[in-house]
């Protein structure tokens, strides 16, 4: 890179002095449709964490379909398998072998058990029936982006009805306000329609929905959810033991709160009655527009951190489920800016402070037997929910993770004793709300794999790196030691060309499979790729951890010995990027896990300045998924995006985007995998960011993959390693303002195109960077 460069630095007391701030039409942050939804992928998502509601904006009848973050099946419960540590060496000895046939078959055998984990659960529908049956004009329904609240407007009868919902942040319920132009023309009413075995009362306005745990394989449901409505109305209020009828009112505001009785991951003695009746009695003493106003308030505080600016195009004002059935012949750059908020305005809220985290569907889900049980997916999909929250400025956003990690290391120390014989924490796979670390179910595919909590413990370097919050990190520490200490017990010796490795055995390339020569399928291998990259992070991790809080020891040595006997990322004869220590033939050449590229993405192992070599290979291996029918699914596709921009490949990032728009991406902008899963919203949003600004301890990247159909845009606040924030604006594709305000007085390396320069950054200032010549 050119060094000789001349540059102007400007040192302002705030980023309002410059004049490149801007602010996206208003109109363009909102999801409109000028009918109701038909079906839940079509209903509008309100979310405040602890509860998520989707609101179909019916005209005769409306239906709220409603979820409690912690309503799940099942109990506390052990799922490990003791009989699994007495055949582990005769596993190994196998897998050496090529025997993996028989090695699966004694892992399935004596280390999976029937128990496939807890499943989410939801609350049901509450529904409001209306009786103005006249002829509606001028219906439309929206989400408001910008304010988090969902609309619904027509007129019947002579009279304009309005209804406004919002999942309020600061209160923790739902509210829905329901107005009528004219005086006493408002009549409805509210019923429920509950899972199987609930009960329905109702008094004086107030109605309780009490709904029962659901077994889970042997595990009793232990918990039960409470859902209850106040209505305020100045109309008259009557109704049935079920429902509550609304009449001769000009306006009413309906209160939702839910509780379960989950205390935390041991304890369900909670009283979801009693807090039921604590939200409702404070949120209720509120009139609807001061509650909205303090929702707006607290939602604004994290949405207005970060925005993205890019062109409108003529169908900009369509309504959105036409924009994305036409993106393919209508390219419309401002529906991307669109999806990209969307992806932060869900995370916001699915994911608070004190909350549980991002499940595979957010904290929505209308089923009591969601796909794939909507759990927490450890092995790409929980780790891509959270992708976008540092960049996307909503690191507060992150710590329901941290929470879930530390919930999880009990059992997780109890999971490496048991069935390994080893110190430290482990989990695979899947967890869920009881913080489940044993392999869940009987695929050995998927399972049997170790390699889940090492993963989310490199999320807390990540959260480390963006905020410079040496407390956190103290707190956090010992979750990342015990689970680097783990593999110094598990991993073993093995040999490669002459030099002998540290390598995990038996573990899989997460749900891919191999065809051994002899023509034998499997799963189970030797120092796994993506085995490998995980651990080099976690034990680097570790270490620069542990010099930064001065708590170095012999384990800290140890790991840091361990670090260098992993066998390095390498590529095989056809020139790709090896998904197993060994060239096996592929079962699934374009299989949707693309695990072998983590070093890639979310890693920065493979860079494309610094490892070109292996970049170059990563491009190939990208190449062959793709041609092979890679990408077919939503969160994969996603993840494509984020590796292409990581090779600083616009327009292969920028065409995998519109693939996700054209082909994953459903009428309320959910991500498709088939079907909903909203990992691919959040992968989505944060392969946006690497698309205009990359970073790591080492330098900041603008625009590495600015893409051609982005001529002209802005981002402000982006959030980069380093505890800083930047401005960036591009004109004709070119990089036209830079700035950047750093937390800390620090040097810091900035790129664009061949130029790199070195700036000091004074605390809590914004600096202008000027590139000339």
């Amino acid at each position: 890179m050119n060094n000789m460069l001349t540059t102007r630095v400007f040192m302002m007391l705030s980023v309002l002095a410059v004049s490149i701030s801007a602010k996206a039409d208003d109109n363009e942050m909102r999801l409109w449709y000028s009918s109701p939804a038909n079906e839940w992928v079509e209903a509008l998502p309100l979310g405040n964490s602890h509860m998520g509601a989707m609101v179909y904006g019916g005209i005769s009848e409306e239906r709220i379909q409603l979820n409690d973050e912690t309503f799940w099946s099942g109990r506390p419960y052990d799922n490990n398998n003791p009989d699994g540590i007495a055949h582990l060496e005769e596993i190994r000895d196998l897998v050496f072998q090529d025997r993996t046939k028989e090695a699966e078959d004694l892992i399935a055998k004596y280390y999976m058990t029937p128990q496939h984990g807890m499943r989410y659960l939801t609350l049901g529908e509450a529904t409001l029936t209306f009786s103005n049956n006249d002829s509606v004009s001028g219906y439309f329904r929206e989400l408001d982006l910008n304010r988090a609240v969902a609309k619904v407007c027509y007129k019947s009868g002579g009279v304009t009805y309005t209804r406004q919902a919002i999942a309020s942040l600061p209160d923790g319920v739902v509210m829905i306000n329901i107005a009528a132009d004219k005086p006493g023309a408002l009549n409805f009413r509210l019923g429920y329609d509950a899972p199987e075995g609930s009960s329905v009362k109702t008094k004086r306005g107030y109605m309780l929905v009490t709904i029962p745990g659901v077994e889970q394989e042997g595990i009793p449901g232990g918990l039960r959810a409470v859902c209850g409505i106040r209505v305020v109305t100045d109309g008259a209020l009557s109704g049935t033991r079920s429902s509550v009828d609304v009449s001769d009112a000009t306006e009413a505001t309906l209160y939702i709160a839910s509780a379960t009785n989950y205390v935390n991951y041991s304890d369900i003695s909670g009283k979801p009655e009693r807090e039921v009746e604590r939200l409702l009695s404070v949120a209720s003493k509120k009139d609807f527009p001061k509650a909205l106003d303090e929702h707006i308030s607290a939602y604004r505080e994290q949405f207005d951190r970060v925005k993205l600016e890019l062109p409108s195009a003529s169908n900009s004002a369509d309504e959105t489920h036409r924009r994305v059935l036409n993106f393919n012949s209508d390219y419309d750059p401002s529906l991307v800016a669109l999806l990209f908020q969307y992806g932060r305005y869900l995370l916001i809220s699915a994911s608070q402070p004190g909350g549980q985290p991002a499940n595979l569907q957010g904290v929505w889900n209308a089923s009591q037997h969601a796909p794939w049980d909507s759990k927490y997916t450890i092995n790409i999909n929980t780790e891509m929910n959270y992708w976008l929250a540092e960049p996307c400025d909503l690191g507060d956003c992150h710590l329901p993770l941290f929470d879930l990690l530390e919930r999880m290391l009990p059992n997780g120390r109890r999971t490496a004793q048991v069935m390994y014989g080893c110190r430290g924490f482990v989990a695979h796979h899947n967890t869920d709300l009881w913080g489940d670390t044993a392999p869940q179910d009987l695929w050995i595919p998927g399972s049997f794999w170790v390699m889940g909590g090492a993963w989310l413990c490199t999320h807390i370097w990540t959260h480390y790196q963006y905020t410079g919050n040496t407390e956190f990190l103290r707190r956090m520490f010992p979750v990342m030691r015990e689970a680097a200490q783990f593999f110094l017990d598990f991993c073993i010796e093995h040999e490669i060309d002459g030099v002998t490795y540290l390598c995990t055995c038996p573990s899989v390339s997460p749900e891919n499979m191999f065809v051994l020569p002899n023509g034998e399928q499997g799963a189970n291998s030797i120092g796994v790729t993506m085995d490998n990259q995980i651990l080099r992070d976690l034990f680097t991790q570790c270490n620069q951890a542990a010099r930064i809080l001065g708590v170095e020891d012999a384990l800290d040595r140890q790991i840091a010995d361990a670090c260098g006997r992993l066998i390095p990322t390498r590529t095989g004869r056809d020139g790709r990027i090896l998904e197993w220590c060994e060239q096996y033939g592929e079962k699934e050449p374009g299989h949707r896990h693309i695990s072998h590229l983590y070093g890639l993405h979310p890693s920065d192992q493979i860079t494309k300045d610094g490892t070109p070599e292996l970049a170059a290979a990563a491009e190939r291996t990208l190449q062959k998924r793709l041609a092979c029918g890679g990408g077919h699914t939503g969160w994969s596709r996603a993840w494509i995006i984020n590796h292409y921009a990581k090779l600083w490949d616009g327009e292969k990032a920028h065409e995998n985007l519109r693939q996700l728009l054209i082909k994953s991406t459903l009428p309320n902008l959910f991500d498709n995998h088939p079907p909903f899963q909203i990992d691919g919203n959040f992968g989505a949003a944060a392969g946006m960011i690497e698309m205009l600004v990359q970073s790591n301890a080492d330098r900041v990247v603008l625009l590495p993959a600015l893409p051609s159909a982005w001529k002209s845009g802005r981002l402000m606040g982006v959030r980069v390693c380093g505890n800083a924030r930047m401005n960036i604006v591009w004109r004709d594709g070119r990089l036209e303002h830079a700035q950047v305000c750093s937390g800390c007085e620090t040097l810091r390396k900035f790129v664009y195109r061949d130029v790199c320069v070195e700036m000091h950054l004074i605390k809590d200032c914004w600096t202008e960077i000027v590139w000339e010549g």
